[in-house]
């Protein structure tokens, strides 16, 4: 089992280090008082091809990386060759070359597994043989030899015991990953479901004539929502940066609409919280992932909203020579001076008697940690307890800006959904529900379906859930229905599962895509967006 792909290059490396060191030691040798450098000449001779033929093999090792268990062994021999011939040559002074052959049965073993673990141990019992029969030193000390031949045999079963303790731990932590991942995913498509359903549901009853005690019932369920919403957002942000399965993708944007979208997508919780948020962005450009950037900062802002309730807070952009830095201050109770370095740990809370029970895990700046290695960004934070918190994310690149065309103003466009023809394809029934009253509400012309068996309709846009069943997925229905009609009817998917998965899948369909659990804003301005896409033929 191998448990590094440089494991055969590293054990090449190693052995050009044992070899320069054994030309050293015999060298010296012949220094020492009472010896003749004569004696020793023949295996500082052979040491330096050994060490030049070890060069060779290691740069073939290089240059033709892989598995190859002939080139192994070749390598084991090539070892036992050099060591051999330095302690015949070499008699008693030589025996601490012994220690090369340790070195060797357990260095294949460990980088190489059990069964390399086994072909050297005997190529070097069969190695201090041959040295016993050719030396007449050896010869005269057989318990000496009975004491490295025993040595030869046990510390390799005793590393054998090891390995096999290790493969069996590393297996069960492999398959424990495998069933926590598949644990993870199934929970993650259906929480994503319930979640997505209630915020639709109570989106509907706020575009309902509501007087001011079901108002503040509906905010009650909003925030709720919102607080298992977020939870359940960083607990899969956790687990996907886990998996190293998310990569930065890059744009070019504009930092201050980007700032300014993010807080009014936060506006409602800042009022549930008691904070003024201000925005001083300027007119900057940058080049990074908006969404993980978007994760951040909205990270921060919910520290923000749980510990500086009822106080201001400041979001500002400042240059710093060909870079950026977004900074977000706020005026609460602060953190102490030894918390400060912790709060970037997992599961890391500041909790203090008397305190209030504050909802999350403690996994917010943990997120915004790991975010920002992965964009090569840096985050610090400086706060005094009573004077408020400064986090600040450093490194962005600042870029030229880019050519704008200019649209239609968003509040100009509260209207833009009325008579829109939708075909809505979902399987779950509350979902189904929930979807459909919210367009009705938004004016729309709603075609609800829960399977695409028989689906036919003179649809607008299509709207559809990823996975309908065993039978078909949202790709199908959307296909079917552009064949029908001839063209591409735009269309968007909404799912719950892996979301990069779906975008592999959805790749140059002309396709739109939301992950549950959708806000409805979010839904809203993707439906107007798709209703702006100009008709193209099928094909």
């Amino acid at each position: 089992m191998d448990f590094d792909k440089n494991n055969e290059l590293d054990q090449a490396n190693l052995r050009i280090i044992v070899a320069t060191c054994a030309l050293v030691y015999m060298g010296v040798l012949g220094f020492l008082p009472g010896r003749t450098y004569q004696t020793y000449l023949p295996v500082v001779y052979y040491i330096a091809a050994f060490l030049l033929v070890s060069i060779g093999l290691r740069q073939a090792i290089a240059h033709w990386p892989g598995h190859y268990p002939w080139r192994r062994v070749l390598g084991m021999v090539h070892d036992y060759t050099g060591t051999c011939f330095g302690l015949v040559v070499g008699g008693e002074a030589a025996l601490p070359l012994y220690a090369v052959m340790v070195w060797v049965n357990l260095g294949n073993g460990m980088r190489f597994g059990s069964r390399y673990l086994a072909i050297a141990t005997v190529l070097a019992l069969a190695a201090l043989l041959v040295v016993y029969q050719i030396t007449p030193y050896w010869q005269q000390q057989p318990f000496m030899v009975l004491m490295l031949l025993t040595t030869s045999t046990l510390i390799p079963i005793y590393a054998h015991l090891l390995l096999e303790r290790t493969r069996k731990a590393s297996e069960l932590a492999m398959l424990a990953t495998r069933e926590k991942s598949r644990f993870l995913a199934q929970a993650s498509h259906d929480l994503r479901q319930p979640i997505h359903s209630i915020g639709l549901f109570t989106a509907c009853l706020r575009e309902g004539q509501l007087g001011e005690q079901e108002r503040r019932l509906v905010d009650n369920i909003d925030r709720s929502l919102l607080n298992v919403s977020q939870l359940f957002r960083s607990i899969l942000d956790l687990y996907t940066l886990d998996n190293g399965r998310v990569q930065p993708k890059y744009e070019t944007f504009a930092v201050q609409p980007f700032l300014r979208e993010l807080l009014r997508q936060n506006a409602e919780a800042a009022r549930w919280a008691g904070v003024e948020m201000r925005l001083r962005a300027g007119r900057h450009w940058t080049l990074a992932d908006p969404g993980m950037l978007a994760t951040m900062v909205q990270n921060v802002l919910s520290n923000s909203f749980k510990y500086a309730a009822q106080r201001p807070l400041l979001i500002g952009v400042r240059r710093r020579g060909d870079h950026l830095q977004i900074e977000i201050h706020d005026q609460g109770r602060g953190i102490a001076a030894e918390h400060q370095d912790k709060v970037f740990e997992e599961f890391y809370r500041i909790r203090e008697m008397r305190d209030k029970d504050v909802e999350g895990v403690g996994l917010g700046l943990a997120i915004v940690k790991r975010l920002a290695q992965l964009m090569d960004l840096r985050v610090s934070l400086r706060s005094r307890p009573g004077h408020g918190t400064s986090v600040t994310l450093q490194g962005l690149a600042r870029v030229a800006p880019r050519a704008v065309h200019s649209g239609v103003d968003p509040a100009l466009q509260a209207g833009l959904l009325t008579g829109l023809r939708v075909c809505l394809v979902e399987d779950d029934h509350n979902v189904l529900q929930a979807t459909s009253a919210l367009l009705g509400r938004w004016g729309c012309q709603v075609q609800a379906e829960s399977s695409a068996k028989g689906l036919s309709s003179d649809c607008d846009v299509i709207v559809a859930d990823y996975d309908l069943g065993p039978e078909a997925t949202g790709l199908d229905c959307i296909d079917s229905l552009r064949a029908q009609r001839g063209r591409q009817v735009p269309a968007l998917i909404m799912t719950g599962h892996d979301i990069e998965r779906i975008q592999a899948a959805v790749h140059d369909r002309n396709i739109a895509i939301l992950s549950k659990p959708v806000r409805p804003a979010e839904l809203r301005a993707a439906l107007r967006a798709l209703r702006e896409e100009p008709a193209t033929p099928v094909g």
